[in-house]
């Protein structure tokens, strides 16, 4: 039998991140009180309450989805039997060389390392697309690290690139257009002799061009999968802090979203932490605003502190500079941000907008599905310990086609509809969750699930709370209809072919601590640093539906710790996981996860895993990333692999003047956050 992984992060902070990363990117949110205090049940409490193992809740979820045609029922380890790979591993689980597997996932699996390097799987080739700094607007100058200005980032690629859209280019031979978040800025990486408690005002302008959105034409080179910027070209954007964009949907002009530099509460400059995001099948692109609390000071409302709004000076101190940020000074600031952003990336006069039909939280992703009528579906997770999931229902159905009045139609889709927040219910007795992750009697964490109805257009359905309060506080109407608490959930997709939707609970180390919630069904291990996915099916494969099933798809961490689960596949045949963040799917139903703090001694990286037939819950992982990345926004096309190396040698200790990277440019350079491509040598589409 093999030894578990060592532990060689000792870092008490969220998974493998370094301090300086969660002061940075979310505040330390970590290290203060969990924002949600509610009293709702958790999923073990309802657990205890089931009529039985196979309850009638679970029978009608289960046993509708299976009948239905072309449904998408969560199957048991029964029903899709794995089967093992050869036996010959190294003591990662690995087959050296070894490159069968589920087809789009036929590569030698890289190995867990902690090299300062994107490491690829043999046979492949990378290249950097695109830099923090890179000149994308007409007039930009190139980047120099020593002397930037505010203009210049304005038209340059934004720092700590996060979600990837990349989109056709009708017309344009061997062209795409990649739009890219840029979620937060680490000042300390960025400027030399940095002093965290006097930034001038340049840094603070300079930050506020390098958060907010990129839109840049690619040239894609014949016979292989590189990438390269197409510079100046009509299309290319940036979307910063002060752009401007339009509040739409059922609580725009509230008077809560009303400040005194916008009375009018439908105008908001700029987007700020956007992480993930979607891509709609009308060609638009979805992004989630989601550590927005950090930017505030002064925040004294118990809505405030229900979105962990701290009530003293900021990290970045922005309030100095602009009052906006200070909300003494202007109460109902922050009620603009937290917000999905909808941008057309193929209109440059397009102003961006914030969909208030889809809830106010701290959104991790929002990728849509049609349902059989052609109404958009966005699935959407709350990044927050105990937090929910969501998903929105327009009213309105898609019109096809690319004429100006069906953009102009599909422009509106997300702005009315009913939203929803998720109750889940497991089938297994509680005492069969004892908080190691050992799997109940019957072989797998499952269970079904209600779609609790919140608000839709004017109309609310909680108790107590009007419809514009439901839309800016949705937390706090998740709080009253007694939705479930979740171990963070982030990053959410549907699968393309099959309907089933996948969630990220990412970790939560507060899980089962002293007043806190133990182990449940759905997030069953207590001190939970690893994570989990959920694969949830919806009643009769109807989005639109009320109902759904669930079970847990993949529980990461160590394969050799009895607590991990690979969806019934043989444990010695995968490769290691931790902490899951962005998900997305290639051309053949694989699901790809990148990971977010990896507790396993190994850098972050980017894995593929059947979802269906023989070799379903088969992991491989496909490349790392460089000391102090996390690897985010993953693309997976036919020949290519995208990723965005986000916040490379943000460890402890860390400056411009100390570097702990020397990636992406090599010693004596300014390490960059980049947008990396890779492909197979020999030209053939990815892991077949």
């Amino acid at each position: 039998m093999r030894k578990l992984l060592p532990l060689l992060n000792s870092n008490p902070h969220a998974g493998g991140r370094s301090a300086l990363t969660c002061r940075y990117r979310c505040g330390d949110a970590c290290f203060h009180e969990v924002p949600n205090t509610s009293d709702n049940e958790y999923v073990g409490d309802v657990i205890a309450g089931a009529l039985s193992r196979r309850s009638m809740m679970r029978t009608a979820a289960v046993v509708t989805v299976a009948a239905a045609a072309g449904s998408a029922a969560v199957m048991g380890p029964g029903g899709e039997q794995a089967v093992a790979a050869p036996a010959a591993t190294d003591s990662y689980g690995n087959t050296p060389g070894r490159t069968d597997g589920a087809r789009g996932l036929r590569f030698a699996a890289v190995a867990p390392n902690k090299d300062d390097k994107v490491t690829v799987p043999e046979g492949y080739s990378q290249n950097v697309v695109i830099r923090w700094g890179d000149p994308i607007l007409r007039g930009a100058p190139a980047f120099d690290a020593d002397n930037q200005t505010a203009k210049a980032q304005a038209g340059q690629f934004g720092y700590n690139n996060d979600f990837l859209s990349l989109l056709p280019l009708h017309g344009e031979h061997g062209r795409q257009i990649l739009v890219a978040n840029h979620e937060y800025t680490d000042e300390i990486l960025m400027f030399r002799g940095y002093d965290a408690a006097k930034p001038t005002r340049e840094q603070v302008e300079i930050a506020w061009a390098a958060h907010g959105l990129s839109v840049v034409v690619v040239q894609e080179e014949h016979r292989s999968g590189k990438l390269t910027p197409v510079g100046r070209h009509p299309l290319n954007r940036r979307l910063t802090a002060t752009s401007e964009f339009k509040v739409t949907g059922p609580a725009a002009g509230s008077a809560l979203l009303r400040t005194s530099v916008d009375p009018t509460g439908t105008k908001v400059l700029g987007t700020l932490n956007n992480c993930a995001g979607g891509t709609t099948p009308w060609g638009t692109t979805l992004h989630g605003e989601e550590n927005f609390n950090q930017y505030f000071a002064n925040g004294s409302s118990a809505t405030d502190k229900r979105y962990g709004i701290g009530t003293a000076a900021t990290e970045r101190k922005w309030e100095l500079f602009d009052k906006r940020f200070d909300l003494k000074q202007e109460p109902n600031e922050a009620h603009r941000f937290g917000w999905v952003v909808e941008l057309d990336p193929y209109d440059p006069d397009f102003t961006p907008r914030k969909r208030t039909a889809l809830g106010r939280f701290k959104h991790e992703a929002a990728q849509p599905r049609l349902t059989d009528d052609g109404r958009p579906v966005v699935y959407m997770g709350d990044d927050e310990r105990f937090d929910y999931f969501y998903k929105f229902v327009s009213s309105k159905q898609m019109k096809k086609g690319n004429s100006r009045s069906a953009r102009e139609h599909n422009r509106t889709l997300l702005d009315e509809g009913t939203l929803y927040v998720a109750k889940l219910t497991g089938d297994s007795p509680a005492a069969e969750i004892d908080g190691t992750g050992k799997l109940p009697n019957d072989g797998e964490f499952d269970g079904s699930g209600i779609w609790i109805p919140l608000a839709s257009g004017d109309k609310s359905f909680v108790p107590g709370m009007s419809a514009e309060e439901v839309y800016i506080f949705t937390r706090l109407a998740g709080d009253k209809v007694g939705a479930t608490k979740m171990d963070r959930p982030e990053d959410v997709e549907p699968s393309p072919r099959t309907g089933r939707v996948y969630i990220a609970l990412t970790n939560n180390t507060d899980r089962g601590k002293p007043g806190k919630a133990a182990a449940d069904e759905a997030n069953p291990r207590n001190l939970n640093k690893h994570g989990q996915i959920l694969e949830l099916a919806e009643n009769w494969d109807d989005p639109a539906g009320d109902g759904f099933a669930w079970r847990l798809f993949l529980v990461a961490g160590d394969p050799n710790d009895p607590a991990t689960y690979f969806a019934g596949f043989p444990k010695d045949k995968v490769s290691p996981i931790s902490c899951p963040d962005n998900v997305a799917f290639d051309p053949y139903g694989n699901l790809w996860i990148s990971t977010d703090g990896n507790q396993l001694g190994s850098h972050d990286g980017l894995f593929g895993v059947a979802t269906h037939g023989e070799r379903r819950g088969e992991l491989k992982q496909f490349l790392t990333v460089p000391s102090g990345a996390e690897t985010c926004g993953p693309i997976i096309q036919d020949r290519r692999v995208l990723v965005a190396v986000q916040h490379p040698g943000e460890l402890d200790g860390a400056s411009v003047e100390k570097p702990a990277s020397v990636w992406p440019d090599g010693p004596g350079k300014i390490v960059r956050p980049s947008v990396v491509s890779v492909w197979r040598k020999d030209g053939r589409d990815i892991g077949v």
